[in-house]
């Protein structure tokens, strides 16, 4: 690793003690007859505890430079697939699988685009993703506090989300600036459609106005807003955060 040059625009930073990777993949709850998408294999340090489980497994990593760290790998295990292409592009309709959990070490700048790829997908049956912790503490934010917003509202109404461990910066090399998660998020529900996710995303759009104020800026007639509120038992001063997402469903099918 150390003559390794890591790339600062890929975010990467990897993870190398053997006890903490074994554990995610028993976070993970991977089984022999599951199928896993990993993304970002990095060297391997993940795909080959992820392999020894005897599930498919199927790595994306985006640097080719790691080839030589990964292409051992691929020839140990028959059941493990490496592809070297960016995840975000990758026509996933090409895997042939009827579900998938999907495990990755997230770079942080990538971390909601790759949950909300994921979470397109009605194949997927869980995501067990390490990302920054901030971001752990949005995703299993509830209505009311501070931490809850898009990102809490889009996956919840998916799944369940739940912070398995966390994981301090000395883990990792070379070791970032902040503390890390690793969050599970068990799939109950197909994906909320657009026009509730367009919803969510207008309710939040500015976090100290009234939902009323937000919603009509986007185009909701304000009248509708306010009686689909009332209906819901809640007055025209509240703010988006108060809403669970199984209130935002129902407004959006008042509205």
């Amino acid at each position: 690793m150390d003559s390794f040059k890591h790339s600062h625009s890929l975010g990467q930073n990897f993870l190398t003690d053997k006890n903490l990777l074994e554990a995610i993949v028993k976070d993970a709850g991977i089984t022999r007859n599951d199928t896993v998408i990993e993304i970002g294999a990095g060297m391997g340090a993940l795909t080959e505890p992820l392999a020894k489980t005897g599930a498919r497994v199927i790595s994306f990593e985006i640097d080719s430079r790691l080839k030589p760290f990964l292409s051992p790998l691929s020839s140990k295990y028959p059941n493990l697939e490496i592809i070297f292409s960016d995840f975000l592009k990758y026509d996933l309709k090409e895997i042939d699988v009827t579900s998938f959990r999907a495990v990755a070490n997230l770079p942080y700048y990538i971390t909601t685009p790759v949950l909300f790829r994921l979470l397109d997908d009605d194949r997927l049956s869980s995501a067990t993703v390490m990302v920054q912790e901030e971001v752990a503490d949005r995703i299993v934010a509830k209505a009311g506090g501070k931490d809850y917003g898009i990102l809490s509202v889009s996956i919840q109404l998916s799944g369940s989300p739940k912070i398995m461990r966390k994981v301090g910066r000395a883990m990792f090399s070379p070791q970032p600036n902040v503390d890390s998660a690793i969050v599970r998020v068990d799939i109950e529900r197909k994906r909320a459609d657009e026009k509730l996710l367009s919803l969510v995303r207008a309710a939040f759009s500015m976090r100290r106005k009234t939902l009323v104020n937000c919603l009509s800026k986007s185009g909701y007639e304000k009248t509708k807003i306010i009686n689909s509120l009332s209906e819901l038992g809640f007055d025209q001063s509240v703010r988006g955060e108060k809403l669970t997402p199984e209130d935002f469903k129902k407004l959006s099918a008042l509205l």
